[in-house]
């Protein structure tokens, strides 16, 4: 088991959050109280880099929507990067894929966070 950890950097377009470890039942509270803690304003761009994600649940699933309606509510952008196989089949499954603006991995995002 790999426990959840969570890293956040500035950039000149927003946050990026670095995501590793698993996202579960007993770490997606974790997750959700990060997120809900950064700062965001109008035109910003919210990514999370889950290139170091071990594993994620349905619970896991969850935050990242957390995520997201925090972004919009902020009248942010999101952006899922660096997303793992598994996770980006639950996504695409269940449609989220259509929901989440999906990025390849970190030599794309840098671009596209504007570092």
């Amino acid at each position: 088991m790999s426990p959840l950890t969570t890293t956040v950097r500035d950039t000149g377009t927003g946050p990026v959050l670095l995501v590793a470890g698993e996202l579960d039942y007993s770490t997606a509270a974790e997750l959700r109280r990060v997120v809900t803690g950064i700062d965001l304003g109008p035109g910003r761009l919210l990514v999370l880099d889950l290139g170091g994600l071990d594993f994620c649940d349905s619970s896991g699933i969850t935050a990242l929507i957390v995520a997201r309606n925090h972004a919009t509510a902020a009248r942010a952008d999101i952006a899922l990067v660096s997303v793992p196989g598994p996770v980006l089949r639950i996504l695409r499954v269940t449609g989220l894929d259509q929901v989440f603006r999906l990025e390849p991995g970190a030599g794309t995002r840098n671009r596209a966070v504007g570092d």
